[in-house]
């Protein structure tokens, strides 16, 4: 049985979102990502592998990681029209995001 069939992946390559929380937005926004964005991403084959949250210091309030076996599903997925409708939902209830791509490594990478 491959790694696939057993349910796990080789991660090469890893989104990194990073965004801070309007306030007033907080609920909705718990609801938006794990009832939506999550298993939407899942669906497209990038899955989340770490989700932070800052507690002292001039950085955005979360980051989140995601993973993928391979860039071309990941270019997929920033290419689909599901994508911008889902950044742009959690857009709204989020200020200062931003996204990048980086080869995967293991443990914590920061990207500015």
């Amino acid at each position: 049985m491959t790694p696939q069939e057993r349910g796990i992946i080789i991660p090469r390559y890893k989104m990194i979102i990073s965004f801070d929380v309007i306030p007033s937005n907080h609920d909705r926004y718990y609801q938006f990502i794990l009832g939506e964005f999550v298993p939407a991403l899942q669906e497209m084959g990038v899955y989340m592998t770490e989700a932070w949250h800052t507690a002292y210091g001039d950085y955005p309030l979360r980051m989140a990681s995601f993973v993928t076996e391979d860039l071309d599903t990941l270019e997929n997925l920033l290419e689909s029209e599901r994508w911008r409708m889902l950044e742009s939902q959690l857009k709204r209830y989020v200020s200062n995001y931003s996204r990048k791509i980086v080869a995967y490594r293991r443990g914590f990478q920061f990207v500015r």
